[in-house]
């Protein structure tokens, strides 16, 4: 078994599931996930599990929310005046839309809450605060 490099193309199929065994993403059925370890392009947990195994090889992980999608953040939860909340995006629970960060990122949030004078928003990621089992074949 050798080490992974930094900078090395790696491919994996992967099933994750969260502590009561919902499926929340998969490549069975399609291309396997394709990254370059040490650019950040997958969860720290990913990179970390993948940087020992072989290709061909299979393992099982539980990869804790630090080295996942990290806690929930209560700061990610947005109240927006209904005012100030754009005519053409339906107010509804469970609506999607991106925001634009004055520095100009964008990330996708969620509506959660329409109240009377405002809607509230929640910018966490949705696996943000969960611990995540991980089924990886490295390709």
């Amino acid at each position: 078994m050798s080490k992974v490099e930094d900078g090395t193309q790696v491919k994996v199929h992967y099933t994750g599931k969260l502590n009561d065994g919902t499926v929340f993403d998969t490549s069975k059925d399609k291309e396997p996930l394709e990254f370059t370890m040490g650019k950040g392009e997958v969860i720290p947990g990913i990179e970390n599990a993948v940087r020992d195994m072989d290709p061909g090889e299979s393992r099982n992980v539980t990869i804790a929310k630090e080295e996942a999608y990290g806690e929930r953040r209560e700061e990610m939860i947005i109240d927006v005046p209904k005012d100030k909340f754009p005519d053409e995006i339906p107010q509804s629970v469970g609506q999607q839309l991106m925001l634009r960060h004055p520095e100009g990122q964008e990330f996708p949030a969620v509506i959660v809450d329409v109240k009377e004078g405002s809607v509230t928003l929640d910018a966490n990621h949705p696996l943000a605060g969960e611990d995540l089992n991980f089924e990886i074949k490295r390709v």
